[in-house]
């Protein structure tokens, strides 16, 4: 998956640029691995990486269908293609983000601050519990839903009113005729949120002041107690986009994927294994997904979305991350991070731990 790369200007926010570390705050950076590992080639349904050696490449690719000299060489150049593209990520979402300020307009400039307003009454309800003193874990399951995925969670977050005044502004700038980024590398149709402008008045305050409280019961030993950064998309689906989402595991230690709506059939979420199981076999966990409800569940849990049947379907995605988690190990190339400098919040990497720091027991993934 892609990196959080971009810088917020955004509409009606005010002079400017948002998103990106002040000297008040910690640099953040991403892993070199972005620009090379999990490359995904959509026609063959397989990630690959762009330091594999030329016949392990090749033979994989065979196995996929890849029969031909020629396909083979269309597939190199897929794959050199989208290493540029990552490289040149950064700059190419601060000028649409630049362009997206001072060109569009908005249909509803109030849905780019968060309000409570916004909120279901139960997911206030749900905060202030895990704001209590007498929180914990167990309290907090008699409010949420524990679904039959492995430490995946629904609750209610928006209001379907909210929901649905959302829709129409993206729908708003979506017939703008202003340029906008891919949400990640496996989805085509959607929108980044940060080049839109709402980063740090709206999707940060929802990690700092309502998500992070309930990640903290949830997910103390997946960094859930200091989630310091986001990356933060909407998906769209539809018969004749993308009509599905093949299994994968995302770059975050918990994801937020709530579903705003729209009118549709079928395409519920599946779960399976986390991704250091991902071969042993396990059955996927069908979830289906209410607008207005967001799932919350690790970062490595392997899942994917069914085709839609018909419609279209908008999903709210918040990629939460821990520095101070992901700083010994990239969770997407299983290595200590090799940094490089990053717009924005990057890849949620703040920068090597003292060399004398281990991680505590439990408190990191056995990654293989």
């Amino acid at each position: 998956m892609e990196t959080g790369l971009g810088v917020e200007t955004g509409p009606g926010r005010g002079p400017g640029l948002e998103g990106v570390p002040d000297p008040a705050r910690r640099r953040f950076y991403t892993c070199r691995c972005f620009y090379t590992d999990n490359i995904f080639l959509e026609e063959f349904r397989l990630h690959v990486s762009r330091a594999t050696p030329v016949e392990e490449l090749r033979a994989m690719l065979r196995s996929k269908g890849c029969k031909t000299e020629e396909q083979f060489e269309e597939v190199q150049a897929k794959i050199d293609g989208e290493v540029q593209r990552r490289r040149s990520l950064g700059r190419a979402s601060v000028e649409r983000a630049a362009l997206i300020s001072a060109r569009y307009k908005p249909l509803n400039p109030a849905v780019y601050v968060l309000q409570e307003s916004f909120l279901a009454p139960e997911f206030r309800a749900i905060v202030a519990y895990c704001r209590s003193e007498d929180a914990d874990f167990e309290g907090l399951l008699d409010r949420i839903q524990s679904l039959p995925a492995q430490r995946v969670y629904s609750l209610p977050v928006f209001t379907l009113d909210f929901c649905a005044q959302l829709l129409e502004e993206l729908d708003n700038f979506q017939h703008s005729g202003l340029p906008s980024g891919r949400p990640n590398t496996m989805n085509n149709h959607g929108v980044l949120l940060n080049e839109l402008g709402f980063d740090e008045r709206f999707v940060t305050t929802l990690r700092e002041d309502y998500l992070r409280p309930i990640t903290s019961i949830l997910y103390p030993d997946y960094g859930g107690l200091g989630l310091d950064s986001h990356k933060a998309f909407v998906v769209k689906y539809a018969v004749d986009q993308d009509r599905d989402l093949s299994f994968h595991y995302d770059n975050a230690e918990v994801t937020l994927n709530l579903s705003l709506g729209k009118d549709f059939s079928d395409g519920n979420l599946y779960f399976g294994d986390m991704r250091q199981d991902a071969m042993s076999g396990g059955e996927s966990v069908e979830v289906t997904h209410r607008p207005g409800y967001g799932l919350l569940h690790r970062g490595q849990h392997c899942h994917g979305a069914l085709p839609i049947a018909g419609g279209e379907r908008c999903n709210f995605i918040v990629w939460m991350r821990s520095s101070q988690f992901r700083n010994h190990l990239c969770p997407m190339c299983d290595r200590r991070p090799q940094l490089e400098h990053a717009d924005g919040y990057g890849d949620g990497f703040t920068g090597p731990p003292p060399p004398d720091h281990r991680p505590q027991p439990g408190n990191t993934c056995s990654l293989t």
